[in-house]
């Protein structure tokens, strides 16, 4: 018998309320009498002495019987003055309070109340606190991995924006303005260029000489362009046309830009590439004898009568097609094109540009380059393989320049022909080329910059905006972590009154309460 008393009675959390009822502890309607006794809790509480002891037990917690037999000792010291002979309270607290716990006493209905409230606890209240910490746990890593994903990003961004920067040989505070003080060096840059062209003298005479020799052709020049750079440097394309130098050079200007872009205005100086001014007496128009415009289309003729022309005076009074329907007198038309009537030692439009300024003259002497670097490579090819007898023969009649070259001496030729090319289509001087020819292709590189940084700046405050995100759901785990240790305690003094209330059912033996894992 004694050890049936210490035989433990192991109930199942999730099972309890139906192990109560089944057992006949409670009233399968129980659910009933608790909303009764919830609103006289509700009621009774409205009328209440001040103790801060009922207001520590009162505040924010769920009150069931055990909070009520502690008011009901509360009340007992602050009610003492209600009590009559018999052992009863007129005071009209004390009575409500105490009809409280008669109705919790009825049917055991406080025993199973509370194991309501411990398996809603257990099964609902703190997995589900449980869930919402591991979710801001979760956040906060995913916030966190975020951030550094940014941060790498705005890095990436800024270096990729420096990168294209030094490429372009800025350091890239004021993009615009630094791009437009580029075009500026230009000038300097392809008068060295054409200055290094000197060094080529004997690689244009061994191709002349083996065409000469090969081709048996006397008068033909090789590279012509490339020569004339290599003796006169970087010369205007009038004196490449010409041969002679001009006496005035009127280099076309750039467009004036707009007054509120005067902080990055563009200073082109004389490297503009706009069509030359028309000549005086050329106009672009078509006119009809009552004056009235036709659209302005470029024919390059001229009807109007030019009182310094004597060839034009017969045309006064006649129709817009020059021709008198009368019958008088035939009317010469004189057609000018624009550039015949420039005066000798006059450069200007196309012809006032350098030869590596003008995008034709340029193309040209790199053709020319190219087709100096294919001769050499093909020279050092046929050097390093003739050891046969034809080819022996071969070249003994050959000029001694031909002769006399060897592998290394080539391939010190190509070094320089490669360099020059290398110095002239490189990055920074395709792009230079290209604001020379544009000077709106500056507006979209500069965007194009300013949009790697304006992606950096994203990243950052996107960066900033995840970091404040993350300490939102820190201080969210904060706040929950104390309710939930709140939660837990509460749900095991839940636990130890109910065990120990049914343990004195069973005359008291042990009684586990199991799954709750607390």
């Amino acid at each position: 018998m004694q050890d049936y008393q210490n035989l433990p009675i192991d109930i199942q959390t999730s099972k309890l309320l139906d192990w109560l009822v089944d057992r006949r502890h409670c009233n399968l309607k129980w659910q009933s009498h608790v909303l009764t006794i919830r609103e006289k809790i509700n009621a009774a509480i409205q009328d209440m002495p001040e103790s801060e002891e009922l207001k520590q037990l009162l505040s924010g917690s769920y009150i069931h019987y055990f909070h009520c037999l502690k008011i009901v000792d509360i009340l007992k010291g602050t009610e003492a003055s209600t009590k009559n002979i018999f052992g009863r309270y007129s005071s009209q607290r004390m009575k409500d309070w105490q009809e409280i716990l008669s109705l919790y006493e009825k049917e055991n209905t406080y025993l199973v109340e509370l194991a309501s409230l411990l398996v809603r606890n257990v099964s609902y209240e703190i997995p589900s606190l449980k869930k919402q910490i591991s979710k801001c746990q979760q956040l906060q890593q995913e916030y966190s991995r975020r951030e550094e994903e940014c941060q790498l990003g705005a890095a990436e961004m800024r270096e990729r924006f420096y990168s294209s920067c030094k490429q372009y040989g800025i350091a890239g505070d004021n993009v615009r303005r630094e791009l437009l003080a580029l075009v500026k060096d230009l000038p300097a840059l392809l008068t060295e260029i054409g200055a290094g062209a000197r060094v080529l003298s004997e690689a244009i005479d061994l191709y002349q000489a083996c065409v000469q020799f090969v081709c048996e052709s006397a008068t033909e020049r090789v590279v012509p362009m490339l020569r004339h750079v290599q003796e006169h440097g970087n010369t205007t394309v009038y004196k490449w046309r010409s041969g002679v130098e001009p006496t005035v050079v009127e280099r076309p200007r750039a467009e004036e830009l707009p007054q509120q872009q005067d902080e990055e205005a563009i200073d082109w100086g004389d490297l503009g590439v706009e069509p030359a001014p028309a000549p005086v007496g050329v106009d672009y128009s078509i006119s009809s004898e009552d004056g009235a415009q036709a659209e302005e289309v470029d024919w390059g003729i001229s009807l109007e009568p030019d009182p310094q022309e004597a060839a034009f005076d017969s045309l006064q009074g006649a129709g817009a097609d020059g021709i008198d329907g009368s019958g008088g007198d035939p009317v010469q038309i004189t057609v000018l094109e624009a550039g015949i009537q420039v005066p000798d030692g006059v450069a200007q439009g196309p012809d006032a540009l350098t030869l590596l300024e003008n995008p034709e003259t340029r193309s040209q002497f790199i053709d020319e380059l190219m087709e100096l670097e294919t001769f050499l490579f093909q020279r050092i090819v046929e050097m390093s393989e003739e050891a046969d007898v034809v080819s022996v023969s071969q070249f003994q009649l050959a000029p001694p320049i031909l002769q006399g070259q060897t592998t290394q001496k080539a391939g010190a030729m190509v070094s320089a022909v490669q360099e020059l090319i290398g110095r002239l289509t490189n990055l920074r001087m395709q792009h230079l080329f290209l604001i020379l020819a544009s000077p709106r292709y500056v507006d979209r590189v500069s965007e194009l910059l300013r949009q790697k940084l304006k992606q950096a700046e994203l990243l950052v405050l996107k960066k900033e905006l995840t970091a404040q995100k993350r300490q939102e759901a820190l201080e969210e785990q904060g706040v929950l972590e104390p309710k939930l240790d709140l939660l837990v305690q509460k749900t095991k003094e839940l636990q130890k009154l109910i065990e120990a209330d049914i343990s004195k059912r069973y005359s008291g033996r042990p009684v586990n309460l199991m799954g709750t894992s607390l």
